[in-house]
């Protein structure tokens, strides 16, 4: 799935950047807070749906990935996902998780179009207080 907005990709770019110590926890914290946005949106049966595809979509270069079973609770709708990113090197795990979110706006993008999907992943970005580019405009 290619994601065709310019800024869209910078967002996504700017959420994977890896911190060697902290890429999984990040990854599955912007992970929920994305599906807090998304959820609130297209309901919780909508974001699986979204998800679930693109895990599918990923796991055609990342076959380890473990398809999700997602759960309602915040805390555990992720945990395959970690299992999956923990198994795995820094470097692998990062490309991976990339890979997933590149999937995930494509599907989102094309459905919602460009610019509300920026806002929603804009929206997790300013709450895990990561800093946004100065290429992307609020």
């Amino acid at each position: 799935m290619q994601i065709h907005d310019l800024l869209l990709r910078q967002l996504i770019i700017e959420l994977t950047d890896p911190d060697p110590e902290k890429m999984v926890d990040n990854a599955i914290e912007q992970w929920q807070l994305i599906a807090a946005h998304i959820i609130s949106i297209i309901g919780e049966g909508g974001f699986n749906a979204l998800y679930d595809r693109s895990v599918i979509l990923t796991q055609s270069t990342f076959p380890w990935l473990l398809t999700c079973e997602l759960q309602p609770s915040a805390h555990k709708r992720f945990s395959a996902l970690r299992a999956s990113l923990e198994d795995q090197t820094t470097a692998l795990a990062s490309e991976a998780n990339y890979l997933l979110l590149v999937n995930f706006t494509g599907i989102l993008e094309s459905l919602i179009g460009a610019e509300l999907t920026t806002r929603i992943f804009r929206s997790a970005l300013e709450e895990t207080r990561i800093p946004i580019g100065k290429g992307v405009n609020k």
